[in-house]
């Protein structure tokens, strides 16, 4: 499903929370949506739901505008961190519900992650740990099969080992059959290698969209003298420098094959770190 935000905007009581942001996500592909606390990924991931309206611009899912649109919001399942589930319904009617919801439905893999991450179908949601809660909003995202799927950090409360069979599971069904996955999380080094493209938001507004191999490959650290490195730095895209006792270390976006070859040490900058030096410099700006 083709995704087009265009001039979106939302303020709450005087406060912007998305200012003018435009772009468009053309397929089907697992995407980080990144940015610190308040940068309007929320708001962002709620409109995209059709749970809430823009103050002004919009979006547009395959032409159509997603609030108050059942055809549409069928075809996105939208699992946030907490409070997705009444408390006093059982599991086994949660999945019920979102069955009789979501047309793409899989029982199949639903009953096989209920085994997998241990969850007794006749406990109620308040009975749950904030783990197991967390695992049954993993299981509804990856089972609605919905052609949107947005997670909005709900696997915090899983432990390392139950995250890390979630991005396993997660891959294999992407892999089985693509569709649009939104990833919107802190633990960005945990899951980076799954990204096929990012996005960074900050206070607001968009300041990356870029695909995740690109940044991989063009994303690098270089480090020696502030001379050498001042003048190997003139001209090209400086994300962040830093400097200590006569030495410098620069952070930069391009080319950086020349750099072993004047002296310099050359490293890569991973996604989490380059996701805060451009909002570090966004913010100072």
């Amino acid at each position: 499903m083709k995704i087009e935000v265009k001039q979106l905007s939302k303020g709450y009581r005087g406060k912007t929370a998305l200012n003018n942001v435009s772009f468009t996500l053309e397929e089907p592909k697992i995407y980080g949506l990144l940015g610190r606390n308040g940068a309007g990924k929320t708001t962002f991931m709620d409109i995209l739901s059709g749970n809430i309206t823009a103050t002004s611009g919009e979006i547009l899912i395959d032409g159509e505008n997603p609030f108050d649109n059942q055809r549409l919001t069928e075809s996105i399942c939208l699992i946030k961190e907490g409070n997705n589930f009444p408390k006093d319904l059982k599991v086994k009617n949660v999945l019920k519900i979102f069955s009789y919801f979501y047309p793409t439905w899989d029982q199949q893999l639903a009953d096989e992650l209920i085994e997998e991450y241990n969850l007794v179908p006749n406990a109620k949601v308040k009975q749950l740990s904030k783990g197991m809660e967390s695992a049954l909003g993993v299981i509804v995202g990856m089972a609605s099969k919905a052609p949107v799927t947005i997670f909005d950090e709900p696997y915090i409360g899983l432990d390392a080992a139950a995250r890390k069979k979630f991005y396993e599971l997660l891959l294999e069904e992407y892999e089985a059959e693509k569709r649009t996955i939104i990833f919107s999380t802190h633990l960005i080094d945990e899951v980076s290698l799954l990204f096929e493209e990012v996005l960074i938001l900050q206070e607001g507004s968009l300041v990356l969209k870029e695909e995740a191999d690109r940044l991989r490959d063009h994303c690098y650290a270089v480090s020696g003298t502030i001379e050498k490195v001042e003048a190997f730095i003139s001209g090209k895209t400086v994300i962040k420098k830093k400097q200590l006792a006569g030495m410098m270390t620069a952070y930069l976006y391009g080319g950086w094959t020349e750099a072993r070859e004047i002296g310099l040490q050359v490293e890569g900058v991973p996604i989490q770190d380059l996701m805060i030096y451009l909002t570090e410099r966004k913010k100072e700006a």
